[in-house]
């Protein structure tokens, strides 16, 4: 049995930065904590519409702003911001307190082909629309390396191509140090609904060494 750590927890705190940022009281706490999951689970229904690969949650007394990194800003914020007031809308709903005040912001990812979420959602449309697994994986890997990835591994598990039983394949180009926190890698897994199951697709993308970073004015000197 493989024992494995989840790249961004092993490097929270020490090259990635928390994706929920607030303070709560005990009493308030596993609220506020019930309400960031289901915020992420409403707009993970539409995350690979609008190519949306982090959620950043920030809370300041009552004003919660869902920032939202999306590779296609465009058509998330929408014309006249009408999906932007949409998306908005349905949030609020999901708010315990009446008195918070919510804002959704959006930030345009700049390198979609150096982010892993957004190349495995990729990989996940191509093998919905019945694209050979093969073939996605390998486009992703040039896509990533063409973009001066330092390395990628790409992984699909589950009846591919239809096969009686399951397998896992996998590729890899480059480096990819899982052991170096100082590594910059991201990781990502989409699941593809085909007639055949689930598919699992997995992504892990190393962009060089991440510079230091400090996360608490504490620790400056």
């Amino acid at each position: 049995m493989g024992q494995k750590v989840h790249p961004y927890g092993f490097r929270l705190g020490i090259t990635q930065d928390w994706e929920s940022k607030w303070f709560a009281s005990k009493k308030d706490y596993s609220e506020l904590v019930l309400e960031d999951y289901h915020i992420r689970k409403e707009i993970g229904k539409i995350e690979r519409d609008f190519a949306i690969s982090e959620i950043e949650i920030l809370r300041k007394g009552f004003n919660v702003t869902v920032r939202l990194h999306s590779a296609r800003p465009g058509a998330l914020i929408g014309r006249n911001k009408a999906e932007l007031e949409k998306i908005e809308a349905n949030l609020k709903k999901l708010l315990t307190n009446k008195q918070e005040v919510l804002h959704v912001d959006v930030k345009e990812i700049k390198h979609p082909d150096l982010d892993a979420k957004i190349l495995a959602q990729s990989i996940v449309a191509d093998i919905e629309k019945r694209v050979s697994y093969k073939r996605a994986m390998k486009q992703v890997i040039k896509r990533a390396m063409r973009a001066r990835a330092g390395g990628i591994k790409v992984q699909c598990s589950g009846r591919l191509g239809g096969a009686e039983i399951a397998r896992t394949e996998w590729y890899r180009e480059g480096r990819v140090p899982l052991q170096t926190l100082k590594a910059d890698v991201t990781y990502s897994y989409e699941p593809a609904l085909i007639k055949f199951g689930r598919i699992g697709v997995k992504v892990w993308l190393y962009k060089g060494d991440a510079p230091k970073r400090v996360f608490f004015s504490e620790d400056v000197d």
